[in-house]
């Protein structure tokens, strides 16, 4: 049997699922600063977008207690992606979430969500038992304290879930850096070396 882990991500096999990186939720975040969580999460959105992975967006009681998506995250998705806002605490338990994910026709996942032991693990830990392989991005995962973070990771690890950061997902799909594409790609995720690798694509190009 072929080992999972052993198995690249690509922009052919992959999906994003982003689970309520909603306002009120933020509020709570306590393992990581907020701003950084931030901007690691609209960073694997945009540069995913950008390599043209599906993305599958969630809430959980948007207009009560959680609140709206963060307005930064917002405005990266496009305009007529539709936000399943379900009742479900595990959200690949709400048939729409689901049913989206497996319309995309892939069979490796990466899920992202506040907070990472419940809204990020649990559907990751249940993709994983309906066959697919999935990929945590850890860093655009926050959650409320050092220990629900340790013990969300030891979980996910159990159940043989592959944890990672986002900007590794991400240039693990992107493959080539001698792809046109990939000083966009690096460009989006923002790391500070970023501008390096598109001057140096500039300059080849001169």
């Amino acid at each position: 049997m072929t080992n999972p882990f052993h198995q690249p991500l690509t922009t052919d096999n992959a999906v994003l699922l982003l689970v309520d990186h909603q306002i009120g939720l933020f509020t709570g975040v306590r393992d990581m600063g907020v701003d950084e969580l931030k901007h690691n999460v609209v960073a694997l959105a945009r540069a995913a977008l950008r390599l043209d992975i599906p993305v599958v967006v969630t809430t959980t009681s948007a207009d009560g207690m959680w609140g709206p998506l963060i307005p930064e995250l917002q405005d990266v998705l496009p305009k007529d992606l539709e936000v399943f806002d379900r009742s479900t605490v595990n959200a690949w338990h709400d048939d729409r979430v689901r049913g989206a994910v497996e319309a995309a026709g892939r069979d490796r996942i990466i899920v992202a969500g506040t907070s990472l032991e419940v809204c990020a693990a649990l559907p990751a830990i249940a993709a994983t038992a309906a066959g697919y392989t999935a990929h945590v991005a850890v860093d655009a995962s926050g959650t409320f304290s050092a220990v629900k973070r340790e013990t969300g990771l030891l979980r996910l690890q159990q159940a043989g879930v592959i944890v990672s950061d986002y900007a590794s997902l991400v240039v693990e799909m992107l493959a080539d850096n001698s792809h046109p594409i990939a000083p966009h790609v690096y460009q989006d995720l923002d790391m500070p070396f970023a501008a390096l690798v598109g001057q140096l694509a500039a300059a080849r190009s001169r």
